[in-house]
C-alpha cells in the first residue's frame, strides 16, 4: 500500500519519501495539508479510469479522517475561535474536493456508508497518514461480536408446504464426508500466515497474460431437450461438473447463457433439491429456463409469504428482497446445490441479504460434502477484488479470516509462503483453478449468433399486477359476450365445431374499431400501455444490472411515462444516462447522442422507440433492452439495428421484457411468427405486408377470445 504522498514521476511516495520532503511552513503543518495532498492524488487518479483498489482505499481513509478531524476540532477547547474556524475552513476545502471526486466516480460513495467495510490495509494506511500529520493513531480495539438481532426484527414465515415437507422428511442424514474434508484442510505449513490479503493482492498485481479462467475440458455430449442446442463454451462448464468440479464463479458476459449452464450443471451433479437466489426481475425467467432445459425437473417460485410455494419441487427460486422472510425454512430443506445469480448483489458482507446467502451456503456445506455452489455475475473479474470476498466465502473457499477447504489444501501443496517470490502468481492460479470461469462475447463469437433476441419474462406482482390481470379479464369477457351474441343472432340452424375463427376475427375487428374511435374505457391499447407502465421499473432494473456488467446499454420504450420512470430509476442509482425523445430539437438530440457515444461515464441511452428507431448509430453498445413490445417486427428490428450496424465488433443481444401470464406473451409470439413471413415478403415471395401492426393486434384479440371460450367450456 502506498503512503500518503502525492504522485511524482509515475509512482507514489512512501513514508520515507515524505520524511525527505522540504520542511513544511507553519501554515502547512498538521493533518489537513496531508489530507489535501492525498485528495489531490486521488482526484488525478480518478480522472484516469478505472479507479484502482489502492485509490479507493486512499479516498476512504481521507474521508474517514476528515470526519474525525472535524469532530476533534469542534471539541478542542484549547483552540481559539479564530483558529478553529480557519482549520475547519481548510478541512471543508478537502471535503469539497472529495465530493467532486465522488461525482466523477459514484461507486466511491458506497465507501462513505456507515456500514462500509474498512479493510486491514485501509486501517494500516490510516495510521501512516495520521503519523505523517503529527498525530499518534489510537490502539485498534478488538472488533465487537455481532449483536443478535432483536426479537421480531425479521418477519420470518414458514409456508404450509414447507411444514408438509418437514413432516415427510423428518431426518436429514448428516454427511460425515463433509466433516472429514474440513479436518483434512487444516493449515500446516501456512499456519500463522496472513493469507487473505496476499490472495486478493495476487489479482491486483497480476502480470499481463495471467489466466482469468480455469482450464476447462473439451465440450462433451450433453443431453438436452429436443429442439434445444448447447453451445461449446456452455458444454465445457457442464463437462467440468460431470468430472467432479463443484464450485464455480461463472463470470461470463451477459448473453452467453449462464442460466442454462447452471441448470445443466445441476443436472450433471444431481444437485437436487437446488436453491436459486436471484434478483426479482429475473426469478420468473429462471422458472421458464428450468422448463426449457431440464423439463423433467419441477420448479417453484417463492412470491411474498410463499403461500403458493411447492417445497417438494426440484428447484426453489427466491429473490433477494424477500429472502429474510424465508431463510429459516430454506435452511432446513436439505438443498444439495445453490446458485446465486447476479452475485455482486452480496458484495457488502454487512448487508442483511449477504448474511442470509452466506448462512444458507454454510448450512448446505455442513450437510453435504461436495454440494454444487455457483455464483453467477457478468461483472468483470478484475474490478475491485474486495467485491469478491463474500462470493469466495459463499463458495466455501474462505471464511472471515483465512482460506479453507480445498483452497487451503491447494495452497499448502504449492510449497510456497507469502514471503516467497513466486507465491502471488501461484496463489492466483490456485484461486482461478477453484472455479473462476470468465468468457467474453468476442472470445466465443463463433459459438453465438451475431444478433439475437432474448426474452426475459417478468411477473407483475402486487396491486399493479392484479389491476393489469383484471383489465385483461374485462376485455376478454367483452369479447366472449360479443362472440356469443353473434352466434345467437345467426339462428339455431348454423352449428360450428369449436371456435368459428372467421366469426372470431370479425368480433376482434369490431373491438379494434371501437377501441380506435372511442375515448376512455379499457381496450387493447390502454391495456398494453398499462402493461408497459407496470414493466417499466423491472425493465429499468435489468438495464441497470446490464450497465454494471457490460458497460453501455440502450433502453427502448414506446411511451413517455415509461421513459420517465426508467430515467428516475437510473437517477436514483447514480447512473448517468442520455435521453433521446421525439420532442427534442435536432441540436439537443445530437448533443445527447454524442454524450452516450463519447462520454464513458454515460452508461445508458433512454430512447423513444418511435423517435430513435431510425437514423441513429448507437453501436458503441452491444446490448439493448426492449421495455415495451412493438406491434410489428419491423419496429423491433429497426431498434436493434441502431446498434447492430456495420462496424459493430461484438455480437448484439436484445433483451425483450415480457409480462408473464398476460397478453404480452401472445403479442411476442405473433411478432416472432410474423418476422419469418416478413422476410419472405421482402424477398419477393409474397405480395402483401404480412407483418402489419393491425394483423398482430387482431390476432392477439382472437387468441384472447379463444382462450376465454376454452375456459368457459372447461
Amino acid at each position: 500500500m502506498a503512503g500518503p504522498g502525492r504522485r511524482r514521476s509515475g509512482r507514489a511516495r512512501t513514508d520515507s519519501d515524505a520524511q525527505r520532503r522540504r520542511a513544511p511552513r507553519p501554515s502547512e503543518q498538521g493533518l489537513v495539508p496531508v489530507l489535501a495532498d492525498i485528495a489531490r492524488d486521488v482526484d488525478d487518479a480518478v480522472r484516469r479510469p478505472p479507479t484502482r483498489p489502492a485509490v479507493r482505499t486512499k479516498f476512504q481513509v481521507v474521508a474517514l479522517l476528515v470526519r474525525e478531524e472535524r469532530a476533534r476540532l469542534k471539541s478542542d477547547v484549547a483552540l481559539t475561535a479564530a483558529k478553529r474556524d480557519q482549520a475547519l475552513k481548510r478541512l471543508e476545502g478537502v471535503a469539497t474536493l472529495l465530493a467532486r471526486i465522488a461525482a466523477r466516480d459514484t461507486s466511491l460513495l458506497e465507501l462513505l456508508a456507515e456500514d462500509a467495510r474498512v479493510s486491514d490495509a485501509a486501517r494500516a494506511y490510516k495510521a501512516s497518514v495520521m503519523r505523517a500529520g503529527g498525530l499518534e493513531p489510537p490502539e485498534e480495539p478488538e472488533p465487537p461480536a455481532p449483536a443478535a438481532p432483536p426479537p421480531g426484527a425479521e418477519k420470518r414465515v414458514v409456508p404450509q408446504s414447507a411444514i408438509s415437507h418437514r413432516l415427510a422428511n423428518p431426518f436429514l442424514a448428516p454427511d460425515f464426508e463433509a466433516a472429514a474434508e474440513r479436518a483434512a484442510a487444516r493449515p500446516r505449513r501456512l499456519a500463522g500466515w496472513e493469507l487473505l490479503e496476499p490472495l486478493f493482492r495476487s489479482f491486483e498485481e497480476a502480470s499481463p497474460g495471467a489466466p482469468s479462467c480455469m482450464a476447462l475440458p473439451e465440450p462433451g455430449s450433453v443431453p438436452v431437450p429436443h429442439g434445444r442446442a448447447l453451445m461449446p463454451h456452455q458444454a465445457q462448464v457442464v463437462a467440468a461438473t460431470a468430472r467432479g468440479h463443484r464450485t464455480f464463479l461463472l463470470a461470463d458476459e451477459p448473453g452467453l447463457g449462464k442460466t442454462a449452464q447452471a441448470l445443466l450443471a445441476a443436472q450433471a451433479a444431481d444437485a437436487y433439491p437446488l436453491l436459486v437466489v436471484a434478483p426479482n426481475v429475473v426469478k420468473t425467467n429462471w422458472a421458464h429456463e428450468v422448463e426449457l432445459w431440464t423439463p423433467l425437473r419441477r420448479a417453484t417460485v417463492v412470491h411474498g409469504d410463499g403461500d403458493r410455494v411447492d417445497a417438494f419441487a426440484d428447484v426453489v427460486i427466491v429473490n433477494y428482497d424477500i429472502l429474510n422472510r424465508h431463510v429459516g425454512w430454506l435452511g432446513d430443506l436439505g438443498f444439495r446445490g445453490m446458485v446465486v445469480d447476479e452475485a455482486h448483489f452480496i458484495k457488502n458482507k454487512g448487508s442483511q441479504r449477504s448474511q442470509h446467502v452466506l448462512a444458507l451456503s454454510e448450512r448446505i456445506r455442513e450437510r453435504t460434502a461436495r454440494p454444487l455452489l455457483m455464483a453467477l455475475t457478468g461483472t468483470p473479474l478484475i474490478n475491485d477484488i474486495e467485491d469478491f470476498r463474500a462470493i469466495w466465502q459463499f463458495l466455501g473457499w474462505i471464511d472471515d479470516t483465512k482460506p479453507i477447504g480445498r483452497l487451503m489444501t491447494a495452497l499448502e501443496e504449492t510449497g510456497l509462503t507469502p514471503a516467497d517470490r513466486g507465491f502471488y502468481a501461484a496463489a492466483r492460479a490456485t484461486v482461478v483453478d477453484m472455479g473462476i470461469v470468465r468468457r467474453r462475447k468476442v472470445d466465443v463469437a463463433a459459438d453465438i449468433p451475431a444478433r439475437r433476441v432474448a426474452d426475459l419474462p417478468v411477473e407483475l406482482e402486487g396491486a399493479v399486477g392484479r389491476s393489469v390481470r383484471e383489465a385483461e379479464a374485462t376485455l376478454q369477457r367483452r369479447l366472449v359476450d360479443r362472440y356469443r351474441s353473434a352466434v345467437a343472432a345467426r339462428g339455431d340452424d348454423v352449428v360450428a365445431e369449436g371456435v368459428d375463427l372467421e366469426l372470431a376475427r370479425r368480433v376482434a375487428a369490431a373491438e379494434l374499431k371501437d377501441s380506435s374511435s372511442k375515448a376512455g374505457g379499457e381496450n387493447v391499447f390502454t391495456m398494453v400501455r398499462r402493461i408497459g407502465q407496470a414493466k417499466a421499473g423491472l425493465a429499468a432494473d435489468y438495464a441497470a444490472q446490464l450497465a454494471r456488467n457490460v458497460g453501455k446499454v440502450v433502453f427502448f420504450a414506446k411511451h413517455v411515462d415509461v421513459m420517465d420512470q426508467a430515467e428516475q430509476t437510473f437517477a436514483d442509482r447514480g447512473i448517468r444516462y442520455a435521453s433521446i425523445r421525439g420532442d427534442q430539437t435536432p441540436k439537443v438530440r445530437e448533443k445527447n447522442v454524442a454524450a452516450f457515444t463519447g462520454d464513458p461515464d454515460v452508461s445508458i441511452a433512454v430512447c423513444s422507440l418511435m423517435a430513435a428507431g431510425v437514423g441513429l448509430n448507437l453501436q458503441v453498445a452491444s446490448n439493448l433492452v426492449l421495455a415495451e413490445l412493438s406491434w410489428t417486427d419491423a419496429e423491433q428490428t429497426q431498434a436493434i439495428d441502431r446498434i447492430h450496424r456495420i462496424g459493430q465488433s461484438e455480437p448484439v443481444t436484445a433483451w425483450r421484457v415480457i409480462a408473464a401470464q398476460t397478453i404480452d406473451v401472445k403479442i411476442a409470439e405473433l411478432i416472432d411468427s410474423k418476422s419469418g413471413l416478413a422476410a419472405v415478403a421482402l424477398d419477393g415471395a409474397a405480395e402483401e405486408d404480412v407483418s402489419s401492426s393491425t394483423d398482430v393486434q387482431l390476432e392477439a384479440l382472437v387468441g384472447l377470445l379463444a382462450d376465454g371460450l376454452a375456459e368457459g367450456a372447461a
